[in-house]
């Protein structure tokens, strides 16, 4: 099993001061390093009847084609809003300045659907409340959610009770 955590670098006051960013890029150059990533975050869901991975702009997206393969599933794209050309559904969420909008077809799911929501970091948890919101909403039913890091220092859990949530790296 290979070290994911050294090939994450920080970069600190990115994108503002007193923020470290975990930049993800050289753990993705690295195809050893990437084969071994999506097969530890597929694992946990492999018996869950996954159909659709769900990803989240814009990381997301960077994950949820391979993990799809390997669950056999579809992808759907959850997008910020107004990038989709199509009837919508939309979640919106607070962040610390102000808010966001999340955005899915309307019919991005078969109702009852099992959907697997992917993303790169659990921070605050907002974003995925969003998502799962979103997915439901759509008509499709979350079996859980994946990622790569957990940042656990700002409870992102909390906003989740009762979600499965599976990450591989702990910060």
């Amino acid at each position: 099993m290979i070290d994911l955590k050294t090939r994450i670098v920080d970069v600190p006051d990115f994108p503002k001061p007193g923020i470290v960013f975990k930049d993800i890029t050289p753990l993705l150059a690295d195809a050893r390093a990437f084969a071994d990533l999506i097969e530890r975050m597929a694992e946990p869901f492999r018996n869950a009847g996954v159909q659709v991975v769900a990803g989240i702009e814009s990381r997301g997206f960077l994950f949820a084609p391979a993990l799809a393969l390997k669950l056999n599933a579809g992808v759907v794209p959850i997008r910020k809003k107004g990038k989709l050309p199509r009837a919508v559904k939309s979640a919106s969420y607070a962040l610390e300045y102000g808010t966001d909008t999340l955005e899915a077809h309307a019919d991005a799911f078969a109702r009852g659907a099992k959907v697997l929501l992917v993303d790169d970091v659990l921070a605050t948890g907002g974003t995925a409340e969003a998502a799962f919101t979103l997915i439901e909403s759509v008509g499709g039913v979350a079996v859980g959610a994946a990622f790569l890091i957990e940042l656990g220092f700002l409870n992102g859990r909390r906003k989740l009770p009762g979600r499965r949530v599976e990450s591989l790296i702990a910060y």
